[in-house]
């Protein structure tokens, strides 16, 4: 089975800063990569790279049968495959829950509205939101806007979820009750990658772990890795507590 995602030797540059160098990883179906480095190590542009977001200097990547770096790419098509999260919620403020969730397949999968309304109720459900639809994003703490926005995404029913540093603006609390949803999400078999500082996270619940380093992929290997890292970079951000 070939890999869903598949990130071959791109690198990326921002003016005379390059940013990621000859970075390559793969990541199979059902399976949750994270990538940890330090801030500025490259693992946010890598993921924004994954979803078009930010376009390689060099390389190729193929994501859900689509070739990221073609020309040729059909950009909705790619949307309906890939949801991404970022750390901040992007919710309309004016919308309630249920309509933000509804928004992307209706004007995107050009959903029936009633249809479209119970796969809304549906994915709340699934990161704990159900008695929340019809409440407005003010009314909510920042982890329920997060698990709207993570419910926001799987509305479109994606092949791969791109998660970048979600729970780094909510307090410990907060982040707990956001991990908890993506931790059932990979357990369901989701694919997933994700940015994170989040340790104890990461090696619980990630198949590989990727640590960025410099614009490169330093290591990579399962969580176990952690506990007997092979280079002194990665063991003096281990032991940073980062």
């Amino acid at each position: 089975m070939s890999p869903i995602v598949n990130v071959q030797s791109i690198t990326k540059s921002f003016g005379t800063n390059k940013v990621l160098n000859d970075v390559s990883f793969t990541v199979d179906k059902g399976t949750v990569v994270a990538i940890i480095g330090r801030s500025g190590s490259g693992k946010t542009t890598a993921l924004r790279c994954i979803d078009r977001l930010e376009t390689v200097s060099d390389g190729r990547i193929d994501v859900c049968g689509h070739e990221i770096t073609s020309p040729k790419l059909d950009l909705q098509k790619l949307r309906r495959d890939v949801g991404i999260v970022f750390q901040s919620y992007n919710l309309f403020p004016h919308m309630t829950v249920e309509q933000n969730v509804m928004l992307a397949p209706r004007i995107v999968l050009k959903g029936k509205r009633a249809e479209v309304r119970e796969r809304a109720h549906a994915v709340l459900a699934q990161v704990g939101l159900a008695d929340k639809a019809d409440s407005y994003p003010s009314q909510l703490s920042g982890g329920q806007q997060q698990r709207v926005a993570i419910a926001r995404s799987l509305a479109m029913s994606p092949q791969l979820m791109l998660f970048d540093e979600v729970t780094s603006a909510l307090d410990p609390e907060l982040t707990g009750e956001v991990l908890r949803v993506m931790e059932k999400l990979a357990a369901d078999g989701m694919t997933m990658v994700l940015v994170t500082h989040e340790m104890a996270f990461a090696r619980k619940v990630a198949d590989k772990i990727i640590f960025m380093h410099r614009g490169t992929v330093w290591e990579e290997g399962p969580g176990e890795m952690l506990d007997a890292p092979k280079t002194e970079e990665l063991r003096n951000f281990v032991g940073s507590g980062l």
